[in-house]
């Protein structure tokens, strides 16, 4: 808790609505996917693309939320902040009201969109403000909040799903408290240029090219992967498997939650000091992968919740290493833009995700859960023979831009 015992009596009110807002984005998929298979039932969606539902709005994450990183970096990370959590409520709450499929799908994708904005403008805040050991710990704190978000909202929505499958959806209407109290209580200060900085534009484009970063966003992308292979199918297989409830998945996706909690917060930065970087990321992706390969050969609840647990630490592992790494990588400047296209390539790998797995679901059922091991054991090695750029990123202090 040292970081917090370093802000002002002023920072931290901002700090806990930045954590608010950013963990809206974490429950953007978790409040549903409890209540999924009861969706598929009642809307008669076609197995294959179920998984779909829950996944579409990374699509629209990854679309926009660089251009939301962009704008954000050039007119302000407030003007974008505010606006996309008030839309953010509007189309997750619509979805309670779809009829069919493509109407569900397009409520789905349109809440991304202001997801995107949401998580774009608050990371590029959090980011902005701190620097050193502080961001980093910082962005532990960050993932934390995500990981207990993501424990309350499955939660939360597996058991508003048993009264009735629309009342998940509701959830999202925190976006509006949440984007009161980010106007009422946020200040940013007034950049000096709000036109478009060519010399800035050269430099992210510069930054992007870096093949560690280029590394960084890939491994994002598989993290996120790996992830939605549990979020989509884990409550499908347990359903089928063992007749789980909503409240039941939604109490298996928060266990998964409260791993990630705990290690996130403290764990994960002391780990990396320890071990290394990219060490310390090949850890978290072995955890991972050996929970996935558990998860069609139990069924007793004491052994699926400890599980979860444990794969939810290799998450909460990996996570605030890959952002911290990205953003030490980047000058402030454009800080903002490339972790928003950092936040993109994590939500293309969840989108892709059920899309490339989806057939394999269909014909092989628990199949897809070793699909997602080999996955996760695939990116160990990758981070371990990328070590040298990862242990860059984590310990260079003078990234591009900064050099003078």
């Amino acid at each position: 808790m040292s970081s917090f015992n370093k802000l002002s009596s002023k920072q931290i009110p901002t700090l806990l609505i930045l954590l608010a807002a950013g963990s809206l984005t974490s429950m953007t998929g978790g409040v549903v996917s409890p209540v999924m298979p009861e969706v598929r039932e009642q809307l008669q969606i076609d197995p294959q693309w179920a998984g779909t539902l829950v996944s579409m709005h990374c699509l629209t994450i990854a679309l926009f939320g660089p251009v939301w990183g962009i704008l954000a970096d050039k007119i302000g990370k407030l003007p974008i902040l505010i606006p996309s959590l008030i839309f953010y409520a509007i189309f997750g709450i619509s979805g309670a009201w779809a009829q069919d499929f493509n109407s569900l799908l397009l409520s789905r994708a349109l809440l991304g969109a202001a997801s995107g904005g949401v998580a774009a403008a608050s990371i590029g805040i959090i980011s902005s403000m701190y620097d050193g050991e502080v961001r980093s710990r910082i962005l532990g704190y960050a993932t934390s909040a995500l990981a207990i978000s993501g424990i309350i909202f499955p939660v939360l929505g597996g058991i508003l799903g048993s009264k009735n499958w629309q009342y998940a959806f509701f959830i999202y209407s925190l976006g509006f408290p949440v984007a009161l109290g980010a106007a009422l209580i946020l200040k940013e200060r007034k950049s000096k240029s709000s036109m478009v900085d060519m010399s800035q534009t050269q430099q992210l484009i510069k930054s992007i090219q870096q093949p560690s970063v280029l590394t960084l966003f890939l491994a994002l992308g598989l993290t996120s992967a790996i992830f939605y292979v549990v979020i989509v199918y884990a409550p499908l297989h347990f359903k089928a498997a063992i007749g789980a409830t909503p409240a039941l998945n939604g109490a298996i996706l928060a266990s998964r939650a409260v791993g990630a909690a705990i290690i996130s917060a403290t764990g994960a930065s002391k780990l990396a000091k320890r071990l290394g970087s990219a060490k310390a990321i090949a850890v978290g992706f072995m955890l991972m992968a050996i929970t996935l390969l558990t998860i069609p050969f139990v069924t007793q609840i004491y052994v699926i919740l400890p599980t979860a647990l444990v794969f939810g630490m290799g998450f909460g592992i990996v996570m605030p290493n890959l952002y911290d790494a990205l953003s030490k990588l980047n000058a402030p400047s454009v800080r903002s833009s490339v972790l928003a296209i950092g936040t993109g390539a994590s939500n293309l790998g969840q989108f892709f995700s059920p899309i490339l797995l989806g057939a394999v679901w269909k014909n092989a059922g628990i199949a897809v859960f070793f699909v997602g091991a080999s996955v996760s054991l695939a990116t160990t090695f990758l981070s371990i023979r990328q070590g040298s750029a990862l242990e860059k990123a984590q310990y260079d202090q003078t990234p591009i831009g900064r050099e003078g």
